[in-house]
């Protein structure tokens, strides 16, 4: 994509607003099976509901979702005066009496408002041959929605979009930064993303810059950064693709993104990364992760999943249409199959785990580490402030909390029994954590309103069930801290 035009993107915009161009209205015009069909990347149910259909919205819809041609008239009545100029900067392709999209162009509900994201065309459609190139640039994924819940939302001063892509996390980034930096190694990707602002309305604030990792930013410091590193874990041979590989092998770029980040944090900035990472033969995952968290910083580190090498190794080579599925040569693909597991083994790669890394500068080295596969409650970012906020908190027996409003206390017993086999404490929100309580933690959070002091509540929970005071303060002040810690109790 060339240099654009100062007003292009502002006409761009206002014609898709016009158009009502957004999420719902798409799906509105779609209906629910064609809608559901194109989250399988099919088409034919969308394009049949669509046929008939003269208005902007619908040749929108088919002309970037679907990518199919439309009349040149139907076009230019949708994007009037600027057809061919946007053949122009390569988002279309005009001949004589049709037009079809070289980009794409899709709305995206963020933040309560409609932005709209061009990328390069989404590969594989209706199980067409996937043709990626080594400097794709992708569109709204899966891994950008996750780190767009997973990131901060409060104001800060300045943000940094740390391989920035098409820019999904720099338009949600710049609603509440006064600046923001996004960076990338290919140029394609910095060309877009810097449309994508101007197309947005954003690019006062926004500056996109060339280089790899921190360098482009060597000096200086954020209060967050946001990143979905190119973090699949290859043996770095062969072709690259570079929104998803980074050239180096396993996963050393998310390690050092979280040890550098630190020094290009302000004090209590943050540094969130949606990553991949290595669960080595023998050995627990948080054991090794913990190595790359520092004495300065707090972190919680969620693995929320984890795979075998053959399934992640066939994940990746359907990703990049080696699969024969997907039009791969059925000879390369077990060659490059085979390479990659074996690659995997000689490392000692047992399994290769997914999830969230949240980093806070200045902290008090606090570092929770939580395999928690579990449904959580999406966006997950204000539980992750609120982890923040607790394990900050110094609790002593004169601390004054209360029970979190979503906790549920279940109990499992023979019917008529006098005392319950089991209780469970379980959030209904954020982590929707769950973990069992005896009889005096159950009592303790039951008490916790606010009024008395945790160690005025221990007493007298003591009294009641005849135990020695004094020794159950010793015993439960550190579950209290746990309880805080997990959120149970605020």
């Amino acid at each position: 994509m060339p240099q654009t035009s100062t007003d292009l993107p502002a006409r761009l915009r206002e014609a898709l607003a016009a158009a009502d161009f957004t999420v719902d209205a798409v799906r509105d015009l779609v209906g629910p099976v064609a809608d559901a069909a194109l989250l399988r990347n099919e088409t034919t149910p969308a394009l049949r509901r669509t046929a008939s259909d003269p208005s902007p919205l619908a040749t929108l819809t088919r002309l970037f979702l679907l990518q199919t041609t439309v009349a040149v008239a139907a076009a230019e009545a949708a994007l009037p005066g600027l057809v061919d100029r946007l053949a122009a900067q390569g988002v279309l392709e005009r001949s004589v009496g049709e037009v079809s999209a070289r980009l794409d162009v899709r709305p995206y509900a963020a933040d309560d408002s409609t932005l709209w994201v061009v990328s390069d065309l989404t590969p594989g459609l209706d199980g067409l041959p996937q043709d990626v190139g080594a400097d794709h640039v992708l569109g709204i994924s899966p891994a950008s929605t996750s780190l767009a819940q997973l990131t901060l939302r409060a104001p800060v001063s300045s943000s940094l979009d740390l391989g920035t892509g098409c820019g999904v996390q720099t338009l949600h980034l710049a609603a509440h930064s006064d600046r923001v930096v996004a960076t990338d190694v290919n140029r394609r990707a910095l060309d877009i993303a810097r449309f994508n602002a101007a197309l947005n309305g954003v690019d006062d604030r926004v500056e996109v810059r060339d280089g790899s990792f921190f360098e482009p930013v060597r000096g200086e410091r954020f209060d967050l950064i946001a990143t979905n590193p190119p973090f699949v874990i290859s043996p770095a041979t062969g072709d690259r693709l570079v929104y998803r590989d980074s050239g180096l092998p396993g996963d050393q770029v998310v390690e050092d993104i979280v040890r550098a980040a630190p020094d290009h944090l302000t004090e209590r900035g943050w540094c969130q990364v949606l990553a991949n990472w290595v669960v080595e033969r023998g050995r627990p995952w948080d054991e090794r992760l913990a190595q790359w968290l520092g004495p300065e910083v707090d972190a919680l580190v969620v693995q929320r999943e984890v795979v075998d090498p053959a399934a992640y190794v066939e994940l990746w080579l359907k990703d990049s249409g080696h699969h024969p599925a997907t039009g791969g040569d059925p000879g390369e693909y077990r060659r490059r199959y085979d390479t990659w597991l074996s690659w995997l083994d000689e490392q000692g790669v047992e399994a290769i785990g997914f999830g969230w890394v949240n980093v806070r500068n200045g902290g008090s080295g606090r570092h929770d580490l939580w395999d928690w596969p579990y449904d959580v409650e999406q966006p997950i970012a204000p539980a992750i402030a609120e982890w923040a906020t607790a394990v900050s908190s110094e609790i002593t027996s004169q601390s004054r909390l209360s029970r979190r409003e979503d906790v549920r206390q279940e109990t499992v017993g023979p019917a008529g029994a006098e005392d319950p086999e089991t209780i469970v404490l379980r959030q209904q929100r954020g982590f929707r954590r769950a973990r069992r309580a005896d009889t005096v933690v159950a009592a303790l959070v039951g008490a916790c309103d606010g009024e008395l002091a945790v160690g005025q509540i221990l007493d007298a929970v003591a009294q009641l069930l005849e135990h020695d005071p004094a020794e159950t303060r010793t015993t439960y002040l550190p579950v209290v801290r746990e309880l805080v810690g997990e959120g149970f109790l605020v």
